[in-house]
């Protein structure tokens, strides 16, 4: 029960904070062929893809909840001018992951993001379990669908994706959190886009259908975002809020000595990660 609650927990880490973050990473060439969005509406859409791509960096603040699997926040600052990075803070606030992560002595942990890999901080009775190691690497392309969504945590990555939706509209002016935004959204059916590699990045992580919200400042800077959908394994959804445009990213590298690599972790766990091929 051990050697399994650990090895479903550190794919959890991972698979947690990587999904549902804007998986989307091509522009609207591809859409799902409901109808044609407003030329006014794409243009809104593109000038601000484009102002919040310039910015380069954001405090994000998040809630994720995947089915009666897992609920949890995030907390700190990304930058996306050369790959991802920066550091997050993590809670794991409900459901059975959650449990099993409580169980295991870890129910917060510091993720930080590098250009060539993802590292996740663990508690004590984690890391006894793990070799007495608290930094868990992972390679972005360690877990199949999850490898392009860890990289394209960009909030103008929700732009991209909600681009994709044959039916993208304007909602309406609105007030988020003092701030004058206008209001669009968005479907995106999976099985409708043209064949591409976002097609294959959302068959791969499961994604069934998404529907995209996105409300837009005065400044063309994205402000918040809700995705919400439906995989093979049920429903999730999440609510996102940007700040802090142009804020200074800090990820440095764990120490060697105290990392343990995810791939060789479940190899002693008597485990073998996903193809993602």
């Amino acid at each position: 029960m051990r050697r399994g609650a650990l090895t479903i927990a550190v794919t959890i880490a991972l698979s947690g904070t990587g999904a549902c973050t804007s998986s989307g990473s091509s522009g609207a060439s591809g859409t799902s062929g409901r109808g044609t969005p407003h030329a006014g509406v794409v243009a809104a859409l593109r000038s601000a893809e484009k102002r919040t791509d310039d910015a380069e960096s954001a405090r994000v603040r998040s809630t994720t909840t995947m089915g009666s699997d897992l609920s949890m926040t995030a907390n700190g600052v990304l930058g996306w001018s050369d790959g991802t990075t920066g550091t997050v803070t993590i809670a794991y606030t409900g459901g059975t992951t959650a449990d099993l992560m409580r169980k295991l002595g870890t129910t917060s942990m510091e993720a930080r993001y590098l250009p060539d890999a993802y590292y996740a901080k663990v508690g004590e009775r984690f890391a006894a379990q793990a070799g007495g190691k608290h930094w868990i690497r992972y390679e972005y392309a360690d877990l199949a669908g999850l490898g392009n969504q860890m990289q394209t945590t960009a909030p103008h990555h929700s732009v991209k994706l909600l681009l994709t939706s044959g039916d993208v509209r304007k909602v309406g002016e609105e007030t988020v959190r003092g701030e004058h935004t206008t209001h669009y959204t968005g479907a995106v059916d999976v099985a409708g886009l043209a064949s591409g590699e976002l097609k294959k990045q959302l068959t791969r992580a499961g994604v069934i259908t998404e529907t995209v919200d996105i409300w837009i400042d005065d400044r063309d800077l994205l402000v918040k975002k809700v995705e919400k959908g439906r995989t093979a394994n049920g429903a999730y959804s999440q609510t996102a809020y940007y700040s802090e445009y142009g804020a200074k990213v800090s990820a440095t590298r764990p120490p060697a000595s105290d990392t343990e690599d995810f791939r060789d972790l479940l190899s002693k766990q008597g485990a073998t990660p996903r193809s993602t091929s």
